[in-house]
């Protein structure tokens, strides 16, 4: 499959009949140079500069067959060389770089070199009309082509979009308005409508620029461990190929699907209540959320947690004993926690006495200002911290009764923090998510609860499709904009999907209501609709509760939860199976329509509605006094007609209004499903 073709002029490598590199004295494929970095963070929102203080194309180049390996070398003069050994493995073409400084030391100017290089740029060949989709989980866009995107883990922003007034004023009041690449889970990783994925396997901090027409540039602040490249016939092939590279989520606890998860706080009683008043209404309730279950801290943000993760009796008493009663009658309950402990609290003392807190230059504990109080970071690459940390867990969580949490944060590794074994924290900030989650995965599974225990998480990279279960979209706006409220899900989803996880939900409702934000009723709902047709149906009060519409704020609004609910059940089957392929093939439950009908143009473009598995189309309404939206159907098998999901009526593929009053979002079936007797009966079962 490995084709190599080279003249004097270069030489290009083409694997599975794709070119994939390409090189010319002109058109080099690589670049090294120094870079002089400037970090600021500030409550997980980074400030990155970089200064260049040298770049060089490497034009001269070398190309060896011998001996049975593949080893490719540029360099221009006497400055840097750069070698590559190419291998086939597995099916997939791996590039291994490494980098040496010639023999002659002297820059060009005659300056002593002062050190090596810690710049790397690599250039991808590009054609016209190409698609690019992944970069991890991308919330404004989801074709990347035209853009670059900084790929470094951190808070995802407020606002996301610097022509917004909101992004505006989460800039002047916390530098957190962010921008259209912030991203709580970037990876080096994309695929192309070529039908080629590439992966790096690269810890630092990295650029993936697709905006010049005839080629894609990857920029690594240090020298990758690989690239690896895979090809395929379609891009649903891709997908499966990146799952088995990364790895794949299990199948979640069967009784995710029996319900809505309802997000709620205030202690024992008020869930009761809460919980009896929803299924006197007839939400069929899975499960309460209660994040406040250890505690709170009360912030000009909003209400905000204590961070010392364990059961505050004095909050939630009799809490053991609810857990049970609830969960006699199907209710599960879970909670919260996150990979840092507020200074003081019994925790953060306990991990300090054993010295299991990441470091600062001198030495002490490293705080971390997380807004109006600090805490410490529990330091993973320490082996009796990380066997420390998730005996809490265990003890804390899973043996307390809990059936799952969020698994919050785990951007906020500083740059300048000093780890136990000593690597530095500019190459531990971007895993930093994935060891949190690999944290919480063996916890549950030395519990033996694996098919009994859920958590999920915001922030990932690579790794995170091994170790975490269940993503969710973070925190976006409670409003429909499209970088940072209802619409950015999808895409954030989507692009998950084309990187290898294939399990995604969001807060319904959104979290973040700040600057005039306030969540109504309308945009709850809608939001509960596209939850219906996602892995997990799951409500957050958001950060100030009292400002936002929530489930139970009038009887309407149960009754209207109680109908998206009972969807959500029906669906419990047919959702199973989407799972259970993605555990199996790895192909994610929430999908792009090219994954199935690359030949429709238009299936390259929409960000705005997915494929439920195969056979259910959702094109959500993300816009605000909406009562009908434009769909496109896919054009796939002629014999193939789309069933709109509350109607009936039969349409063809192509461009549709279709009616969208609340509570029917616009969804269709496909006509030859094995599942059509399922799909035809949902209107009855709705009611």
């Amino acid at each position: 499959m490995l084709v190599i073709k080279s003249d004097a002029s270069g030489f290009s490598v083409s694997f599975g009949g794709i070119r994939l590199l390409s090189h010319s004295r002109t058109e080099p494929m690589a670049y090294v140079g120094r870079g002089v970095e400037r970090i600021d963070m500030y409550r997980g929102n980074f400030d990155v500069r970089d200064r260049i203080e040298e770049r060089v194309a490497l034009t001269d180049f070398t190309v060896d067959e011998s001996a049975g390996t593949t080893r490719i070398t540029l360099s221009r003069g006497d400055d840097y060389r750069l070698s590559f050994s190419l291998s086939e493995e597995d099916g997939r073409l791996v590039a291994r770089p490494s980098v040496m400084a010639a023999t002659a030391m002297a820059g060009r100017a005659g300056v002593p070199r002062a050190a090596a290089p810690n710049r790397f740029w690599f250039r991808l060949p590009a054609e016209p009309g190409e698609s690019t989709f992944g970069c991890g989980e991308q919330f404004s866009h989801f074709n990347l082509r035209g853009r670059r995107f900084p790929l470094w883990t951190s808070e995802q922003g407020v606002g996301r979009n610097k022509r917004t007034r909101v992004t505006w004023e989460a800039d002047v009041a916390d530098r957190a308005g962010g921008d259209y690449w912030w991203t709580f889970f970037p990876q080096p990783t994309f695929s192309s409508s070529r039908h080629y994925y590439l992966h790096a396997d690269c810890p630092a901090y990295a650029a993936f620029d697709f905006s010049a027409p005839g080629f894609h540039e990857l920029e690594f602040w240090a020298i990758p461990e690989s690239l690896v490249f895979g090809t395929g016939a379609s891009m649903l092939e891709l997908a499966t190929a990146v799952s088995g590279l990364l790895g794949r989520q299990r199948e979640p606890p069967d009784w995710t699907h029996d319900g809505v998860i309802l997000g709620m706080q205030g202690g024992t009683e008020v869930c009761e209540a809460r919980l009896r008043r929803a299924k006197s209404r007839g939400v069929p309730v899975a499960g309460i959320w209660a994040q406040d279950w250890e505690g709170i801290n009360v912030t000009s943000f909003g209400q905000r947690l204590r961070w010392n993760w364990a059961w505050d009796p004095e909050r939630y008493p009799a809490l053991p004993e609810a857990i049970a009663r609830w969960r006699a009658d199907g209710v599960r309950f879970l909670g919260y926690a996150n990979p840092y402990l507020a200074a003081g609290k019994p925790l953060f003392e306990e991990a300090a006495a054993g010295g299991f807190l990441a470091k600062n230059a001198e030495g002490e504990d490293y705080r971390v200002d997380f807004g109006e109080f600090d805490a410490g970071i529990v330091d993973f690459t320490n082996p009796a911290a990380f066997a420390w940390y998730k005996s809490v867990v265990r003890r804390n969580l899973v043996d307390f009764g809990l059936s799952g949490w969020m698994a919050d944060f785990g951007e906020y590794l500083p740059t300048d923090a000093v780890l136990f074994d000593g690597t530095p924290a500019m190459l531990a900030h971007n895993p930093w998510p994935a060891m949190w989650a690999r944290v919480c995965h063996e916890a549950v599974a030395e519990a033996g609860k694996a098919d009994d225990v859920v958590y999920f998480m915001r922030a990932g990279y690579t790794g995170s499709q091994r170790w975490c279960p269940n993503m969710w979209a973070g925190d976006q706006n409670v409003d429909w904009s499209a970088d940072d409220g209802l619409p950015s899900v999808i895409p954030a989803a989507l692009s998950l999907a084309v990187c290898g996880h294939g399990v995604h939900h969001s807060d319904i409702g959104g979290y973040t209501t700040l600057f005039g934000m306030r969540r109504t009723k309308e945009l709850l709902l809608r939001w509960a609709e596209f939850a219906a047709f996602t892995p997990m149906m799951r409500s957050h009060e958001g950060n100030r509760p009292g400002d936002n519409w929530q489930f139970d704020s009038d009887d309407d609004t149960l009754d209207a939860m109680a109908r998206l609910g009972r969807l959500f059940v029906a669906l419990k089957e047919y959702r199973k199976a989407a799972l259970a392929e993605n555990a199996r093939d790895g192909v994610a439950a929430m999908r792009p329509l090219f994954f199935h009908y690359e030949d429709d143009e238009a299936s390259w473009r929409i960000q705005d509605q997915y494929l439920f598995g195969r056979d259910l189309l959702v094109a959500p309404v993300v816009e605000e006094g909406a009562a009908s939206r434009l769909v496109h159907l896919p054009v796939g098998d002629e014999t193939d007609e789309w069933v709109h999901l509350w109607s009936g009526k039969r349409y063809r593929g192509g461009d549709h209004t279709v009616p969208a009053p609340l509570g029917e979002p616009p969804a269709f079936w496909r006509s030859g499903s094995a599942w059509k007797d399922l799909f035809s009966s949902l209107p009855g079962i709705v009611g």
